[in-house]
């Protein structure tokens, strides 16, 4: 009978801190619990390389509540993963120690390949079929194309610098965007995934998967889901038309409309537009009618990958 190992994951990113608590048994990953704060951890980092005291600030307090549930919940084994805000920040390492010493969470900072790898994992670990797969992860600060036959190790990964809160920054000053700032960043967005990603790569693909916050965000507002329901997130089809109506529909909204929009977490309003827009330019570059939305990612994969002892916190 195989062991069950009950771990904790917390994932820094570059937009929001996220915690899975689980039952890892055989391959499948059970959720005793999991959580997410828009904290915009890498809020300014493109243009200073920095973290802010602020964002800084905004995850300690939630690593405070992330603590209490690891400890309630009895997690024997906790690892926390940090991606691009903690890989691009000069003072990333100076908080990474201040995290260790304050909640005895030791926050490794992944590269974009292993980044790619866990998600990937994740993603796929409980689909069936053979189909070339991309898995496309949008994330604050980088997006990941990670293209595999599902359960196995990806035949190819790539971890770019574009995000939907990187993009928010370099392309849309605007509110709202205007239409030059949003052709920019749609061109921006194309040639990055078709430069990144060979084309007998994005030719041979055959499934899409699209997985974080923007991804499962879209699939909400697409089905005007108040509250959010993950049980209707995951595995909703979202076609390329109906992404690309909801990136017009969003763009034509100031701010403080776009955060009454009905399946819209009010603090994910500010980069949902650049995230929208770039998932729309790698349905197209990988050729694609639509995406399936899914809300096993990166947090699945690490909690698979600590289980079996290949990545410790």
């Amino acid at each position: 009978m195989a062991a069950v190992h009950r771990v904790g994951v917390v994932d820094l990113g570059t937009n929001s801190t996220r915690l899975l608590v689980a039952d890892v048994e055989d391959g499948a990953v059970s959720e005793l619990e999991r959580r997410t704060v828009v904290t915009r951890f890498g809020e300014g980092v493109d243009a200073t390389g920095r973290l802010s005291e602020a964002a800084m600030e905004r995850v300690a307090d939630t690593l405070g509540g992330y603590r209490q549930v690891i400890d309630r919940l009895g997690a024997e084994r906790v690892v926390a993963v940090a991606t691009s805000a903690m890989r691009d920040a000069e003072n990333g390492p100076a908080f990474r120690e201040h995290l260790r010493e304050r909640f005895d969470i030791d926050a490794r900072t992944i590269t974009g390949d292993e980044e790619a790898r866990l998600t990937f994992r994740g993603a796929t670990a409980a689909r069936k079929g053979t189909a070339a797969t991309v898995v496309i992860d949008i994330g604050g600060g980088s997006t990941e194309y990670v293209v595999g036959r599902p359960r196995d190790d990806p035949d190819f990964y790539v971890s770019t610098r574009m995000g939907s809160v990187r993009h928010t920054e370099r392309f849309l000053p605007t509110d709202p965007p205007t239409d030059q700032e949003l052709a920019a960043l749609a061109a921006d967005a194309a040639r990055i995934a078709k430069e990144e990603v060979p084309g007998e790569v994005r030719d041979a693909t055959q499934h899409g998967i699209a997985v974080a916050g923007t991804a499962t965000t879209l699939a909400a507002i697409d089905q005007q889901l108040d509250p959010y329901d993950r049980d209707r997130v995951h595995e909703y089809r979202l076609g390329l038309a109906a992404g690309e109506r909801m990136l017009r529909m969003l763009a034509v909204l100031p701010l403080a409309e776009r955060r009454e929009v009905t399946g819209l977490d009010p603090d994910r309003a500010p980069s949902i537009v650049a995230g929208a827009g770039i998932l729309v330019e790698s349905i197209r570059a990988f050729g694609l009618d639509g995406v399936e939305i899914s809300e096993a990612d990166i947090l699945h994969g690490a909690a698979l990958a600590a289980a079996d002892g290949a990545l410790e916190g």
